[in-house]
């Protein structure tokens, strides 16, 4: 059995038939756990086959401090809970859309703007690092408090508020550049 710091080591190289191994060996368990989280066959192969890519594409800088196996589900976790986070962001938008649609309908400029705010916001949330999204999420659209945060992602206060002054300066940057 080889080890899994070999592993990594191999991929770090460019070891294509190590990574394909890694691939070919977790694939399916990663999309079923996916699947149990989001409910959706599509987007958990999706996110899978996202996560493998990534991990190719950075395998230099690769470092995993775990046990691989725990590293890769982990990350799995981790992009489902951004996904359903993006997917309530969505849903809430579409809510508000539709309440507000008597009072937009009359006017098709504003609707246009409306939804290119909406794709820039998802596209601003995407861009950003998965904790950082994460946080930025659950303050803004779940309404916890930085300790809260803190608390359930077991971390410090000072790290969601690094990471919430990332996140808000991604926010002004993007929406004030035209």
């Amino acid at each position: 059995m080889i080890r899994d710091t070999e592993i990594t080591g191999r991929i770090r190289q460019g070891d294509i038939a190590a990574f394909e191994s890694l691939f070919r060996s977790s694939y399916v368990s990663l999309v079923r756990y996916a699947k149990t989280l989001i409910k959706d066959q599509d987007a958990s192969e999706e996110i899978v086959q996202d996560l493998f890519f990534r991990l190719w594409q950075n395998r230099e800088s690769l470092r995993i401090e775990s046990s691989l196996n725990g590293y890769l589900f982990r990350s799995v976790h981790n992009r489902c809970l951004h996904f359903i986070g993006h997917n309530r962001i969505v849903a809430r938008h579409a809510e508000e859309m539709s309440a507000n649609n008597s009072e937009l309908a009359e006017n098709p400029e504003d609707i246009l703007q409306y939804k290119e705010l909406q794709e820039k916001i998802a596209g601003i949330l995407d861009k950003l690092p998965e904790r950082c999204g994460q946080i930025f999420y659950m303050n803004r659209f779940e309404g916890l408090k930085y300790h809260e945060i803190a608390e359930k992602l077991s971390v410090s206060v000072k790290t969601v508020e690094a990471n919430m002054g990332k996140a808000l300066k991604a926010f002004r940057k993007e929406l004030t550049e035209k």
